[in-house]
């Protein structure tokens, strides 16, 4: 039986807004981008990143998220709370690396390398035929696409994952094809 699994990214928050590795609360607009998309989807299991702008998504969606911690962001160690531009120009080697090299991690958190292993595991074990519906991170979206269509880790950084957006795996036996970047408000065949 084929599997489905639809990822959300979160709708708009100010550290998204800002390129900052850090979460919080959805903005104004991030509300009510989400709110006018409310029912736009559903699935037999739903997951949330545990994180508030991927539950504050959710609930604005009308849906009921199970918090699963193989979804969560990437840790970004002593990056946290930083902007991207703010640790560019304090550790520009650390970034280049980090950006170059996905078994880097500068920062003293999690690799993307470990990243993209730990939401593989989930993707990987989830039962034939199950329909999932999951608001997840940017960067878990990214590192889903990149194990499922089973490119080298280095895809990771081109491919852009816009807020509010739906990714469709679809497949069977560890063969998934993808579909990538609709907008919520438009129709799901």
């Amino acid at each position: 039986m084929t599997t489905r699994v639809t990822l959300i990214s979160p709708a708009l928050n100010t550290a998204l807004r800002e390129a900052r590795f850090a979460d919080g609360p959805l903005d104004e607009a991030g509300l009510r981008q989400a709110g006018a998309a409310r029912g736009a989807v559903a699935g037999q299991l739903v997951f949330a990143s545990p994180s508030l702008r991927c539950e504050q998504t959710a609930e604005a969606l009308g849906l009921v998220a199970e918090p699963l911690p193989e979804l969560r962001t990437c840790a970004m160690g002593r990056w946290g709370g930083m902007r991207l531009d703010e640790v560019a120009a304090t550790e520009p080697q650390a970034v280049a690396a980090w950006l170059a090299d996905p078994a880097a991690a500068p920062h003293g958190g999690e690799s993307l390398q470990e990243l993209h292993t730990r939401v593989g595991r989930w993707l990987d074990a989830l039962a034939d035929g199950a329909r999932v519906v999951a608001v997840a991170e940017p960067d878990v979206v990214r590192a889903l696409t990149v194990h499922a269509i089973g490119a080298p880790a280095g895809v990771f950084w081109r491919i852009d994952v816009l807020p509010l957006t739906a990714t469709e795996l679809s497949g069977r036996d560890a063969r998934w094809n993808l579909r990538g970047g609709r907008p919520l408000g438009s129709a799901f065949p």
